[in-house]
């Protein structure tokens, strides 16, 4: 049983498109597949799976070696299972910068595109064809992916064709976009029940920026004041989640999806220097606000300098 996943901290992306290229080798590949998770998926992702009725995938530590697997929305070592390198690697499927340093047994399919989710490439691949063969709950899947990468067609790493397909699935579906990306932020900002170390955790990328170790964290909402007023728990927690994984610092940005804009926390003077040296920001206290940043992917680690 070929196993399908993405990176640690499982946003919608890395939710969705395990289910759907599971289904894709088991149905139309006929070579049987299971999604399965590197954690627990965050509140959007659980919402997605409660809408269209799909299954919760089996939340895995690690990978058996010689277990066949395909990677999807990564192919970052950092952010896959510690024993991949023994794992047998068939296929990555993945939408982010060329990692490098996962090693295969013998050639195999990588799929890397400039789009601003790995749905969209799944679609391609998938073809029409086939794809209206897909159950309801995999096209929904697929819409929701590339609804919340592209925070609705807000993010600057949407293209026409993300937006494309995104579209031709909502018609499809008899979804209106704008109700439906309405309930899926929603959920996306009920974090309530999620401690301020989970927060810090929650969708997460690590960074090397002038020898330090940092983890780079966004939080989209619709709702910032909510993560706002916790600030001060926020900062206080980030020196323990450094600590315990093996990073010199926490940079978390808080994503106004309706305003697009982030906020910083800025907890100390690396920080305060990180946003003025990346962001040509002017800091005078523990926050500062970033117009227009909503990308990680686009505008946050390729502007990070110190």
């Amino acid at each position: 049983m070929i196993k399908v996943f993405g990176h640690k901290a499982p946003d919608t992306d890395s939710t969705g498109s395990p289910i759907i290229w599971a289904w894709y080798l088991s149905e139309v590949r006929k070579t049987p597949a299971k999604p399965v998770l590197q954690g627990e998926p965050n509140t959007e992702a659980a919402w997605m799976l409660a809408k269209w009725g799909l299954d919760m995938p089996e939340i895995i530590a690690d990978v058996a070696p010689g277990e066949q697997c395909v990677v999807v929305d990564t192919n970052n070592p950092a952010e896959l299972p510690a024993s991949l390198g023994e794992a047998d690697v068939i296929e990555i499927i993945d939408h982010h910068l060329l990692a490098g340093g996962i090693r295969t047994r013998l050639p195999i399919n990588i799929t890397i595109r400039p789009l601003a989710c790995t749905a969209t490439i799944m679609h391609d691949l998938i073809g029409d064809e086939d794809l209206a063969r897909a159950p309801r709950g995999v096209k929904g899947a697929m819409l929701t992916c590339i609804l919340s990468d592209t925070l609705e067609f807000r993010s600057p790493t949407t293209t026409p064709h993300d937006r494309f397909v995104a579209e031709k699935i909502a018609r499809d579906l008899g979804v209106s976009i704008p109700e439906y990306a309405a309930e899926m932020f929603a959920a996306k900002s009920d974090v309530s029940a999620f401690t301020e170390e989970a927060l810090l955790r929650m969708d997460s990328k690590e960074y090397e920026l002038g020898g330090k170790q940092l983890r780079v964290s966004v939080l989209e909402t619709t709702a910032p004041q909510v993560l706002l007023d916790r600030k001060d728990a926020l900062i206080a927690a980030m020196p323990a989640v450094a600590a315990a994984d093996g990073a010199d610092e926490v940079l978390l940005f808080i994503v106004d999806i309706l305003n697009e804009e982030a906020t910083l926390l800025v907890p100390n003077d690396f920080v305060k220097q990180v946003a003025e040296k990346s962001f040509n920001a002017t800091v005078s206290g523990d926050s500062v606000v970033l117009p227009g940043v909503m990308s990680r992917k686009k505008q946050i680690i390729p502007a990070l300098a110190v």
